[in-house]
């Protein structure tokens, strides 16, 4: 478990499309069809697993928003923000 990051380490290190919320770094992911969500949350799940770092994570009908945050700190940390890089290089791969 890392520090809490600064807001403007945050800033600077927010992968693009992630949005800060809070005490959370949230990304909605877009599908054109249901089981796609799912199998990105099972790619999603995996990376998790690894990193021993558990997102929130939410499927709806054509998309899947991933919630996270490193609840032992009490806020962001660079834990949060490495498995977003992980989960968008695996996205985009």
């Amino acid at each position: 478990m890392g520090d809490v990051l600064s807001d403007d380490e945050i800033e600077a290190q927010l992968p693009a499309e992630w949005q800060r919320e809070g005490d959370e770094i949230v990304r909605v992911y877009e599908f054109d069809d249901y089981l796609r969500g799912v199998n990105f949350a099972q790619m999603v799940g995996e990376i998790a697993e690894s990193q021993f770092h558990h997102p929130e994570i939410v499927i709806r009908y054509q998309e899947v928003e991933i919630r996270l945050t490193s609840h032992e700190a009490g806020g962001i940390t660079d834990d949060d923000i490495e498995m977003a890089e992980l989960i968008e290089t695996e996205r985009n791969a």
